[in-house]
């Protein structure tokens, strides 16, 4: 009998560390969000490989490239996606496609029922438990309601440029496909880049103006700064408000080596590992 063949959304669901390890690689250390590994593309002596165990997705900083497990096999095989969906298909046997999650996550494809104004009981007290103004959440996010195999949820979206959702309430997280940056372009001479949506929102209540006369970048993930470069120089000035760990280092280092007009802001919440746990004290 042949082989089903994986579809793409299945395929990017094919657990990393899995995927590497068929292909010969193992990580050097391992936490219960993520993993590192010797870069799989060059030789090296620290590891500067991760893969987010939450997102499934992972980051070389050696080069700052990233993606989802197509895009890896792609990369390791110099193969096309077709020959790399061929190959999973032929390597799933062993795989599991329920990533290990920090967070409760469906399975399956979610689809988006409704969008609209953030009003439900609900969200509006998981808001205020982060400290987040409705008003300023309303500005960027919406109420998201999906389902997923029959069973009806909500949360807190933010809309990234390719049409997908990072959605978020006290209880899960997790994005629908496709997954990128989100890109608020109000045509302003400034950038702030931060990573994650509540980064964002919490950065409206730090900041003395908030985000007044800024574009913003929300990355989703880290894994997109080569997605942004392309724009960046159009700035007069990047403001930087990445987390204050490994990742958010790294990629602080790499944004600001590549242009003098960057900074790194994080001192508004030192000794915090991001804004909102500032926000929260």
């Amino acid at each position: 009998m042949k082989k089903e063949i994986l579809n793409c959304e299945k395929a990017r669901s094919v657990c990393l560390v899995q995927t590497l390890a068929k292909l010969g690689h193992f990580p050097n250390r391992k936490s219960e969000k993520e993993a590192w590994f010797l870069s799989p593309f060059r030789s090296e002596t620290q590891a500067s490989f991760k893969v987010s165990l939450r997102d499934n997705y992972w980051i070389d900083f050696g080069t700052f490239e990233g993606g989802n497990t197509i895009d890896l096999v792609v990369k390791l095989n110099q193969c096309s996606i077709k020959e790399a969906l061929v190959f999973l298909s032929n390597e799933t046997s062993g795989f599991s496609f329920q990533q290990q999650r920090i967070f409760k996550k469906e399975t399956g494809k979610l689809e988006i029922q409704k969008v609209q104004t953030i009003q439900h009981q609900a969200l509006l007290i998981y808001l205020k438990s982060r400290k987040i103004p409705i008003s300023f959440a309303k500005r960027y996010c919406k109420e998201v309601w999906y389902s997923n195999k029959g069973k009806t949820f909500f949360a807190i979206g933010l809309k990234n440029q390719l049409g997908g959702w990072e959605l978020r309430n006290k209880y899960y997280k997790t994005s629908t496909s496709p997954k990128t940056y989100s890109y608020f372009n109000n045509g302003h001479q400034n950038l702030i880049i931060v990573e994650g949506m509540f980064d964002l929102l919490s950065l409206e209540v730090l900041l003395k103006e908030g985000l007044k006369n800024n574009d913003v970048v929300v990355l989703n993930s880290v894994a997109f700064i080569k997605c942004i470069v392309s724009f960046l120089g159009n700035y007069k000035s990047v403001k930087l408000y990445l987390d204050n760990d490994s990742t958010g280092g790294k990629a602080t280092e790499y944004l600001m080596k590549s242009n003098s007009n960057f900074v790194d802001c994080r001192g508004v919440y030192e000794g915090c590992k991001d804004a909102n746990e500032k926000l929260v004290l």
